[in-house]
C-alpha cells in the first residue's frame, strides 16, 4: 500500500477583473514565460472584442464556448497482452474544462489574424456558436471514443 499523501486539488482564485475562476484558468493557459500582465492584457482585449461584436456580456459568451468545447469522453491508450487499445473513458469536469481551454487556445494560435486577442475572440465566438476548430476537436474525440466502444471493458 502506498504511503504517499494524495495531493489535494487546488482551485484557482477568481480573476480580479472579471471575478471568474474560469478566466483565471484561461490566464494561466495563455501565460508564457511568466508574463502574467501580458496574458491579462490579451484577455481584456479579447473580451472587449467579443462584447463589441456580439453585443452580449463577454463572460457569458466565454462560458458558453467552454461548455460547447468540453468533452464528455476521451480515449486513453491501454496496453493489454502485447497490443495497445484505445479505451474510452469518461472525463471528469475539471479535466474537461482544462482540455476545452487548451483546445481553444491551440485553435486560436493556429488561426490567421492580426493579434492573439483578435484570434482568441474569433475562436471564442465560433465555439459559442458550436463551430470552429476547438469544437471540431471535441467532436473528433467523441467519434474516437464511439469507434472504440468495444474496448470499454478494459477500463482502468
Amino acid at each position: 500500500m502506498s504511503r504517499r499523501n494524495i495531493a489535494k486539488k487546488r482551485y484557482p482564485k477568481p480573476d480580479p477583473n472579471f471575478k471568474s475562476s474560469l478566466v483565471s484558468l484561461l490566464n494561466a493557459r495563455i501565460l508564457k514565460n511568466g508574463k502574467k500582465q501580458l496574458a491579462t492584457k490579451i484577455i481584456i482585449e479579447t473580451f472587449a472584442i467579443v462584447e463589441e461584436k456580439t453585443k452580449t456580456p463577454a463572460l457569458e459568451v466565454f462560458e458558453k464556448a467552454i461548455k460547447n468545447t468540453t468533452p464528455l469522453v476521451e480515449v486513453k491508450a491501454r496496453r493489454i497482452g502485447g497490443s495497445t487499445y484505445q479505451v474510452p473513458l469518461e472525463v471528469n469536469r475539471y479535466r474537461g474544462t482544462t482540455l476545452a481551454l487548451r483546445w481553444l487556445i491551440k485553435a486560436s494560435v493556429d488561426r490567421s489574424g492580426r493579434t492573439m486577442s483578435f484570434k482568441l475572440a474569433n475562436e471564442i465566438m465560433d465555439a459559442a456558436n458550436s463551430i470552429g476548430n476547438a469544437v471540431r476537436k471535441r467532436e473528433e474525440t467523441h467519434r474516437m471514443a464511439e469507434a472504440n466502444k468495444a474496448f470499454a471493458h478494459f477500463r482502468y
